[in-house]
Parts: structure tokens; C-alpha cells; sequence
């Protein structure tokens, strides 16, 4: 019997692989079995149930190419997965139903600055920290800051919606998007928005596009919006005795402070004293029940000083244990080491994942949360840590089992254990997915989206791609 994934799809056959070879050249199009496996991998942990294989790897230098890939791939129901640099953390870039992975590796060019319009217009193959510097380079500032940065493509940052560490103060990879240029699933190629910053002519189809995951559009050139560059910029790390205290915190400075962070990161006990094991390093009050990390710019030291100030004060009145301030650039790169490390720390772990999760919850709800936390995972024998943008609510909560060498079905305790962790933040405002997607956690959606809700997307789907060959299998059912 045909795998119901694939059953509607035509495989990619060598006839099909000499075709895209006259479309790319020889060496746009490859079938060699160690970079398909490499090509249909992202960075989720732990790895999804089942292989998804890619059967060919393209490879494209232009939008005319992309074009031609799709119009070709559309004619003959051949499924395409867009990928960037595949440092996703929900499979969005993972091919599930075989077919072509269109690596976009290869447009990898900043087109142009513009100083009049502030805009930088880019292929989606340029690593984000590139943009970064390019933009710094030029006294401006791109605000998208994703903690992968400096290993993800614009073009990823793009289909994911991207948020990372500033979007409390300047918005997430959306909020900076002006104008795209997309090929659809049948080739046509469309040209939205533009260097205006005011466009009511016709549907905003620039915010559907974003954070669509690749599964209506190819994005083939990105118009971005810049900034000023702040002139100043102070990090405080702040050890809270409690999380409550923490989340009270991020509330009280905004609205008792009337300052916006440009971040708010937290780290809990269990993240902290990780990393002081995993970097043999020393951590002020890693016994802490909470730390904070908060960054503020500006553009006047001396007004800049007055919100440190300021922020310091409300630290001290909501019980912080103390109020690190780090100005140089060493001092605020020892600080965020402590972040990055976090994360590091997992991948190398040693320990069996259950879940690794992006939630994100009104701010306001984050202490009730982390009050039913302890409760859920004892109930399902579960540890877990927590860090992340608690500014803006969104928490990466990763579950292990109890004991590693526990004999358990560790895939059935880690589909319960969502379910109940899943329902608990859907009562408290939230939502699966901050920034990562949804990628292949399209089963769990159905706890956060109605029927009627889930229905749109799917019309809104078949409305770009009828035949279903954009990166199905992904966001929906």
C-alpha cells in the first residue's frame, strides 16, 4: 500500500533530476544520498518520529530559477520544502513528504543600502549577522535579532517570524519586513510592499507571508527596515529570589519605570547551575530562584543612566539580590555568555529529551504558570529547566525524564506530558509557539486554534497552493 504521505506526489525520478539540471546547471541539482540526509535535517531536539528524506537537492542563484524550479515542480506534483541555513527548532525545514529541498544557500547577496529610505534589500541566503554588520557599517541598526543570528538566514528568519532577544522594544523579524518578493507554488512571481512605510492598498499580504513557514511562498528578495543605531548600551544581570518576583519585575519596570527594555532574558535555578557545571564557571547567586538579564540603548549616555538608574531602583524594591551593571563590551559579553551558554548546555547534554518547548503566555500569567509547572511534571515524572524572553512572555521549557536510565516509554510519557503542559497554557492565554513554529507539532494545534480557525488556514493554503506541493504536511492537519 502507498504511504498515505506520499501517495499524491510524483517521485523525483532521473528524468526529473535531468530536467532540473537544465533549469540549474549540473551543479544546482544533487541526488548524492549524504547531502540529502544532511538536507532534510533541522535543529529539533529531539529528532520527529519516522525519516523524512529529501530526493533531491536544488540548488537556485536567481529568482528566475526559483521560478522555473516551481513551475516545473507544480506541473508534475512533485512536493518542495524551502530551507535556509536549517537552524530551525520545529522541523518547518524538514521534508515530509520526500521530494525536493530548495536550499537557498546560494542567493546570498545584500543588494542594496538605501540611506534616503533606510532600507537594506537582501536575498534570503545571507546570514543575519551579516545584515547586522552591514547595517552597522552604515551608522544603522537592523532590530531583528535572533538568538541564532549568526548561523540563520534572513530568508528563515522571514518564514518563521523570528523574535529572539529585542522584540520587547523593536518587534519581531515581521515588524522590520517593508517589502518581499515571493515566487508561488505555480511560478508566478509577486512584488509586495516596497521602501513605503504606509501601503492600505489591497490585503497586508507581506504579514501573511511572514511566519507562514514556507508553505505558501518562496521568499526571494527582503526589503528591510532600519534604524538609528543607539549610541550607548548597558546590560544589567539581575539575580531575583523567586520566579514570581522575577515576572513581577519585568511588569514593574515598564509600568511603574516607564522604560522599554530593549530585553528582558531569564534564566531559572536549574538553567543557571547548569551552566556552571557544563563551563566549569562560577555564577554570582546561582542559587537564585531566578536571573534576569536586562538591556538597555539609547542614544545619550547620560539620559541612558538616568533609566539604569532608575531600573536599578525598581530591582531593589522588588527584592533582587543584587544589580550587576555592565557597560564595556567585555563586561556585556561575559553576561550574555551566560545566555548563550543555556542552550549550549542542552545540546550537549547527556540526558534523554522528553519535550522542548517555545510557549508563549501574557506576561501577566507567567507566575501562574511556573506555579502549575512543578505539579505537571511530577505528575509525569519529569525535570525540566526554563529560560528565555520573558519581556515578551515567550519561554523555551525543556522536559527530561526523572531518570535517565528510566525504562519508560519516553515517547508516550512526552506526548502526555505536552498534552497537559499544552492545555495548562492554553488557559492561561498562551499558545504553542512563540518564534520556532509549528512546524511538524501540527497535531497540537488543534488545542489552541477552533475548528473554524483551523478551516481558514487550510482555505487560505489551497487559495496559494492548490495542489499542496509548497512544504506540505506542515502547521495543519
Amino acid at each position: 500500500m502507498a504511504d498515505k504521505r506520499t501517495s499524491a506526489y510524483n517521485p523525483v525520478t532521473g528524468e526529473v533530476l535531468t530536467d532540473l539540471a537544465r533549469i540549474l546547471g549540473p551543479s544546482g541539482v544533487s541526488s548524492d544520498p549524504e547531502k540529502r540526509t544532511a538536507y532534510s535535517l533541522d535543529d529539533t531536539l529531539p529528532r520527529f518520529e519516522g525519516e523524512y528524506l529529501a530526493e533531491a537537492i536544488c540548488f537556485p542563484e536567481s529568482t528566475e530559477q526559483v521560478s522555473r524550479v516551481m513551475k516545473y515542480a507544480n506541473d508534475n506534483r512533485i512536493p518542495v520544502t524551502p530551507r535556509g541555513a536549517g537552524t530551525g527548532l520545529s522541523g518547518g525545514a524538514v521534508p515530509f513528504r520526500g521530494g525536493i529541498a530548495l536550499a537557498t544557500e546560494r542567493m546570498n547577496n545584500i543588494l542594496e543600502i538605501d540611506m534616503a529610505n533606510r532600507t537594506l534589500t537582501t536575498e534570503p541566503g545571507v546570514v543575519t549577522a551579516e545584515i547586522t554588520k552591514f547595517a552597522k557599517g552604515a551608522n544603522l541598526l537592523y532590530a531583528g535579532d535572533p538568538c541564532s543570528g549568526d548561523i540563520s538566514f534572513i530568508g528563515g528568519n522571514v518564514a518563521e517570524n523570528a523574535g529572539g532577544n529585542k522584540v520587547i522594544k523593536y518587534g519581531a523579524t515581521g515588524a522590520h519586513v517593508l517589502g518581499l518578493e515571493a515566487v508561488l507554488p505555480d511560478g508566478s512571481v509577486v512584488t509586495l510592499g516596497g521602501k513605503r512605510r504606509k501601503d492600505v492598498t489591497g490585503y497586508d499580504l507581506i504579514r501573511l507571508i511572514v511566519g507562514s513557514e514556507g508553505t505558501l511562498a518562496v521568499v526571494t528578495k527582503i526589503i528591510l527596515n532600519l534604524l538609528p543605531l543607539p549610541k550607548c548600551v548597558t546590560d544589567m544581570l539581575v539575580p531575583m529570589p523567586t520566579i514570581e518576583s522575577a515576572t513581577n519585575l519585568v511588569s514593574a519596570i515598564t509600568t511603574m519605570g516607564g522604560v522599554i527594555p530593549t530585553s528582558v532574558e531569564f534564566m531559572d535555578r536549574k538553567s543557571i547551575q547548569n551552566v556552571e557545571e557544563y563551563a566549569s564557571m562560577s555564577i554570582p547567586f546561582s542559587d537564585a530562584g531566578a536571573q534576569l538579564i536586562i538591556q538597555l540603548d539609547g542614544m545619550d549616555r547620560k539620559s541612558l543612566w538616568n533609566d539604569v538608574e532608575r531600573v536599578g531602583d525598581i530591582c531593589a524594591a522588588e527584592g533582587a539580590l543584587e544589580v550587576f551593571v555592565a557597560e564595556d563590551r567585555n563586561a556585556r559579553d561575559r553576561v550574555w555568555r551566560i545566555r548563550r551558554l543555556v542552550a549550549e548546555e542542552e545540546w550537549t547534554g547527556s540526558m534523554p529529551l522528553l519535550s522542548k518547548e517555545d510557549i508563549v503566555i501574557p506576561v501577566g500569567g507567567i507566575s501562574d504558570f511556573f506555579k502549575l509547572l512543578p505539579e505537571i511534571s511530577q505528575r509525569h515524572r519529569a525535570i525540566y529547566n526554563a529560560y528565555g524572553h520573558i519581556g515578551d512572555g515567550n519561554i523555551h521549557l525543556t522536559l527530561f525524564p526523572e531518570a535517565a536510565e528510566s525504562g519508560d516509554d519516553l515517547a508516550a510519557s512526552a506526548e502526555s506530558l505536552r498534552r497537559e503542559l499544552y492545555e495548562a497554557v492554553r488557559e492561561l492565554g498562551g499558545t504553542l509557539s512563540g518564534e520556532h513554529g509549528v512546524g511538524l507539532k501540527k497535531k497540537y494545534t488543534g488545542i489552541f486554534l477552533s475548528k473554524a480557525h483551523i478551516a481558514l488556514i487550510k482555505r487560505v493554503k489551497a487559495a496559494f497552493d492548490p495542489n499542496n506541493i509548497l512544504n506540505p504536511g506542515k502547521i495543519v492537519e
